[in-house]
Protein backbone atom coordinates (compact mmCIF):
# COMPACT_ATOMS: atom_id res chain seq x y z
CA UNK A 1 0.00 0.00 0.00
CA UNK A 2 1.00 3.75 -0.71
CA UNK A 3 2.32 6.15 2.00
CA UNK A 4 1.70 9.72 2.89
CA UNK A 5 4.21 10.94 1.22
CA UNK A 6 4.92 15.17 -0.08
CA UNK A 7 2.97 14.10 -3.35
CA UNK A 8 -0.59 13.61 -1.11
CA UNK A 9 -2.84 11.55 1.14
CA UNK A 10 -1.87 7.52 0.38
CA UNK A 11 -3.69 4.31 0.89
CA UNK A 12 -2.82 3.13 4.01
CA UNK A 13 -3.77 6.59 6.16
CA UNK A 14 -7.20 6.95 3.98
CA UNK A 15 -7.84 3.25 5.30
CA UNK A 16 -7.48 4.40 8.34
CA UNK A 17 -9.35 7.43 7.77
CA UNK A 18 -12.01 5.58 6.22
CA UNK A 19 -12.46 2.79 9.08
CA UNK A 20 -12.12 5.64 11.77
CA UNK A 21 -15.75 7.18 9.97
CA UNK A 22 -17.42 4.06 10.01
CA UNK A 23 -16.67 2.69 12.96
CA UNK A 24 -18.26 4.51 15.50
CA UNK A 25 -19.57 5.08 18.91
CA UNK A 26 -22.90 3.18 17.67
CA UNK A 27 -20.80 0.23 18.28
CA UNK A 28 -20.79 0.49 22.04
CA UNK A 29 -24.30 0.00 21.94
CA UNK A 30 -26.59 -0.60 18.66
CA UNK A 31 -25.04 -4.22 18.84
CA UNK A 32 -27.34 -4.85 21.99
CA UNK A 33 -30.03 -3.12 20.68
CA UNK A 34 -30.76 -5.10 17.54
CA UNK A 35 -30.48 -8.00 19.43
CA UNK A 36 -33.19 -7.00 21.84
CA UNK A 37 -35.50 -5.74 18.58
CA UNK A 38 -35.06 -9.07 16.44
CA UNK A 39 -33.31 -11.48 19.02
CA UNK A 40 -30.22 -13.49 16.73
CA UNK A 41 -31.95 -12.86 13.24
CA UNK A 42 -30.56 -9.52 14.40
CA UNK A 43 -27.29 -10.80 12.59
CA UNK A 44 -29.29 -11.14 9.27
CA UNK A 45 -30.16 -7.45 9.73
CA UNK A 46 -26.16 -6.67 10.18
CA UNK A 47 -25.57 -8.53 6.99
CA UNK A 48 -27.81 -7.20 4.73
CA UNK A 49 -26.81 -3.45 5.64
CA UNK A 50 -23.02 -4.53 4.80
CA UNK A 51 -24.19 -5.85 1.55
CA UNK A 52 -25.76 -1.94 0.90
CA UNK A 53 -23.02 -0.23 2.58
CA UNK A 54 -20.65 -2.12 0.16
CA UNK A 55 -22.67 -0.50 -2.87
CA UNK A 56 -23.09 3.13 -1.16
CA UNK A 57 -18.79 2.28 -0.47
CA UNK A 58 -18.59 1.83 -4.31
CA UNK A 59 -20.76 4.69 -5.49
CA UNK A 60 -19.01 7.32 -3.32
CA UNK A 61 -15.49 6.06 -4.30
CA UNK A 62 -16.40 6.28 -8.08
CA UNK A 63 -17.85 9.91 -7.30
CA UNK A 64 -14.79 10.51 -5.46
CA UNK A 65 -12.30 8.87 -8.64
CA UNK A 66 -14.42 11.69 -11.14
CA UNK A 67 -14.46 14.63 -8.78
CA UNK A 68 -11.42 14.61 -6.24
CA UNK A 69 -12.47 18.04 -4.93
CA UNK A 70 -12.42 19.06 -1.39
CA UNK A 71 -16.69 19.77 -1.71
CA UNK A 72 -17.00 15.82 -1.91
CA UNK A 73 -20.90 15.36 -2.03
CA UNK A 74 -21.67 18.76 -2.25
CA UNK A 75 -19.33 18.78 -5.53
CA UNK A 76 -21.09 16.11 -6.78
CA UNK A 77 -24.66 17.31 -6.48
CA UNK A 78 -23.23 20.50 -8.14
CA UNK A 79 -22.63 19.07 -11.13
CA UNK A 80 -25.36 17.01 -11.46
CA UNK A 81 -28.11 19.25 -10.53
CA UNK A 82 -26.50 22.91 -9.65
CA UNK A 83 -26.26 25.39 -6.87
CA UNK A 84 -29.05 25.33 -4.37
CA UNK A 85 -28.87 21.54 -3.88
CA UNK A 86 -25.70 21.40 -3.44
CA UNK A 87 -25.56 23.93 -1.00
CA UNK A 88 -28.19 22.82 1.02
CA UNK A 89 -25.83 19.20 0.70
CA UNK A 90 -23.07 21.08 2.22
CA UNK A 91 -24.84 22.46 4.64
CA UNK A 92 -26.49 18.98 5.58
CA UNK A 93 -22.96 17.69 5.99
CA UNK A 94 -21.47 20.24 7.65
CA UNK A 95 -24.35 20.75 10.45
CA UNK A 96 -24.45 17.42 11.30
CA UNK A 97 -20.78 17.31 12.11
CA UNK A 98 -21.45 20.30 14.55
CA UNK A 99 -25.45 18.86 15.86
CA UNK A 100 -23.08 15.37 16.25
CA UNK A 101 -20.06 15.88 17.66
CA UNK A 102 -20.82 16.53 21.29
CA UNK A 103 -23.65 13.81 21.61
CA UNK A 104 -21.05 11.21 20.08
CA UNK A 105 -18.00 12.22 22.59
CA UNK A 106 -20.56 11.78 25.32
CA UNK A 107 -21.24 8.74 24.35
CA UNK A 108 -18.11 7.92 24.48
CA UNK A 109 -17.81 9.76 27.63
CA UNK A 110 -20.01 7.31 29.58
CA UNK A 111 -18.07 4.47 29.12
CA UNK A 112 -15.31 6.65 30.84
CA UNK A 113 -17.12 7.49 33.40
CA UNK A 114 -18.80 4.07 33.73
CA UNK A 115 -15.25 2.80 34.82
CA UNK A 116 -13.90 5.26 36.50
CA UNK A 117 -17.78 6.41 38.27
CA UNK A 118 -18.13 10.18 38.90
CA UNK A 119 -21.54 9.62 36.77
CA UNK A 120 -22.52 12.51 34.12
CA UNK A 121 -19.65 15.40 35.48
CA UNK A 122 -16.62 12.64 34.37
CA UNK A 123 -18.90 11.71 31.20
CA UNK A 124 -18.75 15.45 30.25
CA UNK A 125 -15.04 15.66 30.94
CA UNK A 126 -13.73 12.62 28.76
CA UNK A 127 -16.23 14.00 26.12
CA UNK A 128 -14.61 17.75 26.02
CA UNK A 129 -11.35 16.00 26.52
CA UNK A 130 -11.92 14.33 23.19
CA UNK A 131 -13.62 16.72 21.01
CA UNK A 132 -10.45 19.50 22.21
CA UNK A 133 -7.96 16.16 20.95
CA UNK A 134 -9.82 16.08 17.45
CA UNK A 135 -9.96 19.91 17.13
CA UNK A 136 -6.00 20.44 17.76
CA UNK A 137 -5.15 17.48 15.86
CA UNK A 138 -7.48 19.16 12.55
CA UNK A 139 -5.51 22.61 13.82
CA UNK A 140 -2.01 20.79 13.00
CA UNK A 141 -2.91 19.91 9.51
CA UNK A 142 -4.03 17.50 7.29
CA UNK A 143 -0.82 14.91 7.79
CA UNK A 144 -1.46 15.28 11.58
CA UNK A 145 -4.78 14.32 11.19
CA UNK A 146 -4.14 11.12 8.87
CA UNK A 147 -1.24 10.37 11.27
CA UNK A 148 -3.23 10.30 14.39
CA UNK A 149 -6.06 8.40 12.66
CA UNK A 150 -3.90 5.85 11.14
CA UNK A 151 -2.73 5.08 14.78
CA UNK A 152 -6.06 4.94 16.21
CA UNK A 153 -7.31 2.84 13.83
CA UNK A 154 -4.90 0.40 14.29
CA UNK A 155 -5.51 0.20 18.29
CA UNK A 156 -9.24 0.16 17.80
CA UNK A 157 -9.41 -2.71 15.02
CA UNK A 158 -6.96 -4.66 17.97
CA UNK A 159 -9.35 -3.76 20.59
CA UNK A 160 -12.51 -4.83 18.96
CA UNK A 161 -11.16 -8.66 17.65
CA UNK A 162 -10.09 -8.81 21.61
CA UNK A 163 -13.15 -8.36 22.71
CA UNK A 164 -14.88 -11.02 19.62
CA UNK A 165 -12.16 -13.60 20.42
CA UNK A 166 -12.33 -13.52 24.40
CA UNK A 167 -15.96 -13.59 24.16
CA UNK A 168 -16.56 -16.09 21.68
CA UNK A 169 -15.49 -18.66 24.78
CA UNK A 170 -18.42 -17.90 26.57
CA UNK A 171 -21.09 -18.37 23.75
CA UNK A 172 -23.75 -20.59 24.39
CA UNK A 173 -25.94 -22.33 22.10
CA UNK A 174 -29.08 -21.74 23.20
CA UNK A 175 -28.71 -18.06 22.68
CA UNK A 176 -29.52 -18.76 18.99
CA UNK A 177 -32.82 -19.99 19.47
CA UNK A 178 -35.17 -19.60 18.74
CA UNK A 179 -33.89 -17.22 16.27
CA UNK A 180 -36.74 -15.05 15.51
CA UNK A 181 -38.63 -14.54 18.65
CA UNK A 182 -40.02 -11.44 17.46
CA UNK A 183 -41.11 -12.43 13.73
CA UNK A 184 -39.17 -11.77 10.47
CA UNK A 185 -40.86 -8.42 10.26
CA UNK A 186 -38.36 -6.94 13.42
CA UNK A 187 -35.29 -7.32 11.59
CA UNK A 188 -36.30 -4.28 9.41
CA UNK A 189 -36.36 -2.69 13.01
CA UNK A 190 -33.15 -3.86 13.54
CA UNK A 191 -31.65 -2.17 10.07
CA UNK A 192 -33.26 0.83 10.90
CA UNK A 193 -31.29 1.14 14.33
CA UNK A 194 -27.88 -0.50 12.58
CA UNK A 195 -27.86 2.37 9.78
CA UNK A 196 -26.32 4.98 12.62
CA UNK A 197 -23.46 2.47 12.25
CA UNK A 198 -23.09 2.52 8.46
CA UNK A 199 -23.10 6.03 8.01
CA UNK A 200 -19.65 7.34 7.28
CA UNK A 201 -18.89 6.77 3.70
CA UNK A 202 -19.20 10.25 2.29
CA UNK A 203 -16.96 11.87 5.25
CA UNK A 204 -13.63 11.06 3.57
CA UNK A 205 -15.03 12.06 -0.27
CA UNK A 206 -14.10 15.40 1.17
CA UNK A 207 -10.53 14.59 1.50
CA UNK A 208 -10.51 13.18 -2.26
CA UNK A 209 -8.54 15.46 -3.35
CA UNK A 210 -5.56 15.25 -0.97
CA UNK A 211 -4.63 11.82 -2.96
CA UNK A 212 -1.58 12.01 -5.07
CA UNK A 213 -3.75 9.47 -7.42
CA UNK A 214 -7.33 9.64 -6.57
CA UNK A 215 -8.41 7.18 -9.89
CA UNK A 216 -6.16 4.28 -7.95
CA UNK A 217 -5.60 5.09 -4.60
CA UNK A 218 -9.36 5.82 -3.22
CA UNK A 219 -10.97 2.56 -4.57
CA UNK A 220 -7.82 0.64 -3.09
CA UNK A 221 -8.79 2.51 0.21
CA UNK A 222 -12.21 1.99 0.37
CA UNK A 223 -11.97 -1.54 -0.46
CA UNK A 224 -9.57 -2.37 2.35
CA UNK A 225 -11.74 0.07 4.65
CA UNK A 226 -14.98 -1.74 4.18
CA UNK A 227 -13.07 -5.24 4.42
CA UNK A 228 -12.02 -4.42 7.92
CA UNK A 229 -15.65 -3.25 8.46
CA UNK A 230 -16.84 -6.49 7.73
CA UNK A 231 -15.21 -8.14 9.53
CA UNK A 232 -15.43 -6.49 13.14
CA UNK A 233 -18.71 -5.63 12.27
CA UNK A 234 -20.41 -9.30 11.80
CA UNK A 235 -17.92 -10.61 14.76
CA UNK A 236 -19.30 -8.02 16.83
CA UNK A 237 -23.13 -9.13 16.01
CA UNK A 238 -22.29 -12.84 16.66
CA UNK A 239 -20.82 -12.15 20.14
CA UNK A 240 -23.49 -10.00 20.89
CA UNK A 241 -26.47 -12.68 20.32
CA UNK A 242 -23.70 -15.61 21.38
CA UNK A 243 -23.22 -14.24 24.53
CA UNK A 244 -24.81 -11.15 25.83
CA UNK A 245 -28.58 -11.97 24.95
CA UNK A 246 -28.98 -11.96 28.68
CA UNK A 247 -27.28 -8.69 29.01
CA UNK A 248 -28.53 -6.42 26.31
CA UNK A 249 -30.44 -4.16 28.55
CA UNK A 250 -26.76 -2.84 29.88
CA UNK A 251 -25.68 0.73 29.33
CA UNK A 252 -22.27 -0.28 28.92
CA UNK A 253 -23.26 -3.51 26.61
CA UNK A 254 -19.61 -3.97 24.64
CA UNK A 255 -17.90 -4.31 28.32
CA UNK A 256 -19.40 -7.41 28.68
CA UNK A 257 -17.85 -9.46 26.30
CA UNK A 258 -14.33 -8.08 27.10
CA UNK A 259 -14.57 -8.64 30.74
CA UNK A 260 -15.87 -11.80 30.92
CA UNK A 261 -12.87 -13.01 28.51
CA UNK A 262 -10.41 -10.41 30.17
CA UNK A 263 -11.77 -9.89 33.58
CA UNK A 264 -10.69 -6.24 35.40
CA UNK A 265 -8.33 -5.39 32.20
CA UNK A 266 -11.46 -6.07 30.37
CA UNK A 267 -13.03 -3.03 31.54
CA UNK A 268 -10.51 -0.68 30.84
CA UNK A 269 -9.96 -2.18 27.35
CA UNK A 270 -13.28 -1.49 27.22
CA UNK A 271 -13.20 2.42 27.97
CA UNK A 272 -9.98 2.85 25.99
CA UNK A 273 -11.64 1.66 23.14
CA UNK A 274 -14.78 3.80 23.92
CA UNK A 275 -12.46 6.22 23.73
CA UNK A 276 -11.10 5.50 20.01
CA UNK A 277 -14.41 4.82 18.66
CA UNK A 278 -15.58 8.49 19.48
CA UNK A 279 -12.34 10.12 19.05
CA UNK A 280 -11.68 8.50 15.36
CA UNK A 281 -15.03 9.19 13.55
CA UNK A 282 -14.88 13.14 15.20
CA UNK A 283 -11.52 13.82 13.87
CA UNK A 284 -12.55 12.16 10.54
CA UNK A 285 -15.72 14.36 10.55
CA UNK A 286 -13.91 17.51 11.67
CA UNK A 287 -11.12 17.62 8.32
CA UNK A 288 -14.20 16.76 6.29
CA UNK A 289 -16.50 19.66 7.57
CA UNK A 290 -13.62 21.95 7.67
CA UNK A 291 -11.97 21.27 3.91
CA UNK A 292 -15.67 21.13 2.89
CA UNK A 293 -16.15 24.57 4.47
CA UNK A 294 -13.04 26.34 2.56
CA UNK A 295 -14.27 24.88 -0.82
CA UNK A 296 -18.02 26.25 -0.17
CA UNK A 297 -16.37 29.43 1.18
CA UNK A 298 -14.93 29.63 -2.28
CA UNK A 299 -17.58 29.52 -3.97
CA UNK A 300 -19.42 32.09 -1.95
CA UNK A 301 -21.79 29.10 -0.28
CA UNK A 302 -20.85 29.72 2.85
CA UNK A 303 -19.29 33.42 4.56
CA UNK A 304 -16.18 34.58 3.34
CA UNK A 305 -14.62 33.83 7.11
CA UNK A 306 -15.15 30.56 7.11
CA UNK A 307 -12.39 29.75 3.92
CA UNK A 308 -9.90 30.35 7.20
CA UNK A 309 -8.34 27.53 8.32
CA UNK A 310 -9.13 27.45 11.61
CA UNK A 311 -12.54 29.33 11.13
CA UNK A 312 -14.78 26.44 10.77
CA UNK A 313 -12.67 24.86 13.80
CA UNK A 314 -13.65 27.59 16.00
CA UNK A 315 -17.64 27.53 14.85
CA UNK A 316 -17.72 23.77 15.57
CA UNK A 317 -15.50 24.44 19.22
CA UNK A 318 -17.84 27.13 20.08
CA UNK A 319 -20.88 25.20 19.41
CA UNK A 320 -20.06 21.57 20.47
CA UNK A 321 -18.79 23.83 24.02
CA UNK A 322 -22.97 25.01 24.15
CA UNK A 323 -24.40 21.39 23.70
CA UNK A 324 -22.50 19.89 25.96
CA UNK A 325 -23.39 21.98 28.33
CA UNK A 326 -27.27 21.66 27.64
CA UNK A 327 -26.82 17.91 27.99
CA UNK A 328 -25.24 18.29 31.20
CA UNK A 329 -27.61 20.09 32.75
CA UNK A 330 -30.35 18.20 30.91
CA UNK A 331 -32.04 20.33 28.30
CA UNK A 332 -31.38 18.25 25.14
CA UNK A 333 -30.74 14.59 24.97
CA UNK A 334 -28.12 12.29 23.30
CA UNK A 335 -30.60 10.83 21.36
CA UNK A 336 -32.42 14.30 19.98
CA UNK A 337 -29.02 15.15 19.01
CA UNK A 338 -27.93 12.42 17.66
CA UNK A 339 -31.07 11.70 15.29
CA UNK A 340 -31.13 14.91 14.48
CA UNK A 341 -27.04 14.28 13.14
CA UNK A 342 -28.21 11.30 11.45
CA UNK A 343 -31.07 12.43 9.69
CA UNK A 344 -29.12 15.32 8.37
CA UNK A 345 -26.36 12.45 6.93
CA UNK A 346 -28.75 10.33 5.25
CA UNK A 347 -30.06 13.45 3.54
CA UNK A 348 -26.89 13.94 2.25
CA UNK A 349 -26.50 10.22 0.88
CA UNK A 350 -30.02 10.35 -0.83
CA UNK A 351 -28.70 13.77 -3.16
CA UNK A 352 -25.09 12.39 -3.48
CA UNK A 353 -26.33 9.26 -4.51
CA UNK A 354 -29.01 10.67 -6.94
CA UNK A 355 -26.46 12.68 -8.23
CA UNK A 356 -24.31 9.61 -8.81
CA UNK A 357 -27.47 8.35 -10.74
CA UNK A 358 -26.57 11.30 -13.34
CA UNK A 359 -22.98 11.47 -13.33
CA UNK A 360 -21.66 7.91 -13.36
CA UNK A 361 -21.95 5.11 -16.17
CA UNK A 362 -22.31 1.97 -16.52
CA UNK A 363 -22.78 -1.08 -13.70
CA UNK A 364 -21.70 1.69 -11.29
CA UNK A 365 -24.29 3.85 -12.10
CA UNK A 366 -26.75 0.61 -11.50
CA UNK A 367 -25.44 0.98 -8.17
CA UNK A 368 -25.93 4.32 -7.40
CA UNK A 369 -29.51 3.93 -7.93
CA UNK A 370 -29.40 1.17 -6.01
CA UNK A 371 -28.03 3.18 -3.21
CA UNK A 372 -30.46 5.85 -3.44
CA UNK A 373 -32.98 3.66 -3.02
CA UNK A 374 -32.10 2.17 -0.04
CA UNK A 375 -30.82 5.62 1.66
CA UNK A 376 -34.15 7.08 0.58
CA UNK A 377 -35.80 3.98 2.32
CA UNK A 378 -33.96 4.91 5.61
CA UNK A 379 -34.44 8.76 5.09
CA UNK A 380 -38.66 7.63 5.36
CA UNK A 381 -38.00 6.24 8.64
CA UNK A 382 -36.81 9.61 10.62
CA UNK A 383 -39.94 10.63 11.60
CA UNK A 384 -40.27 14.42 13.41
CA UNK A 385 -36.17 14.61 13.06
CA UNK A 386 -36.77 15.45 8.79
CA UNK A 387 -37.86 18.89 10.36
CA UNK A 388 -33.67 19.08 11.14
CA UNK A 389 -32.34 18.74 7.53
CA UNK A 390 -35.24 20.78 6.28
CA UNK A 391 -34.75 23.66 8.62
CA UNK A 392 -30.88 23.33 7.61
CA UNK A 393 -31.41 23.37 3.92
CA UNK A 394 -33.82 26.73 4.03
CA UNK A 395 -31.39 28.37 6.35
CA UNK A 396 -28.02 27.12 4.23
CA UNK A 397 -29.49 28.36 1.10
CA UNK A 398 -31.05 31.71 1.99
CA UNK A 399 -27.36 32.36 3.79
CA UNK A 400 -25.59 31.37 0.42
CA UNK A 401 -28.13 34.07 -1.18
CA UNK A 402 -26.89 36.11 1.15
CA UNK A 403 -22.77 35.57 0.37
CA UNK A 404 -23.72 35.76 -3.37
CA UNK A 405 -23.18 32.00 -4.51
CA UNK A 406 -26.66 31.48 -5.34
CA UNK A 407 -28.07 34.88 -6.20
CA UNK A 408 -30.87 34.98 -8.36
CA UNK A 409 -31.80 31.40 -8.03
Amino acid sequence: MSRTGSNGLGVTPATALYVGAVLGPGVLILPALAAQAAGPASVLAWAGLLAASLAIAATFAALGVRLPVAGGASAYVKAAFGRVPAAATGWWFFCGVVIGAPPVSLVGGFYVAHLLGGGTPTAVAAATTMLVAALGANAGGMRVSAGVQLGLGALLATLLLVAIVTALPAARAANWTPFAPHGWVAVGTAANLLMLSFVGWEAVAHLAGEFADPQRQLPRAIGAAFAVVAVLYLGLAIATVAVLVSATRSNAPLADPMQSGLGQPGRVATALAAVLLTLGPINVYIAGATKLAGAMAAERSMPEWTARPRAPLAVIGAVSGALLALLAIGLVDVQSLVRASSTCSVAVYVTATAAGTRLLDGRVRVVAGASFVLVVFVLAFSGAYLAAPAAVAVLGVALSRCAGGVAGL
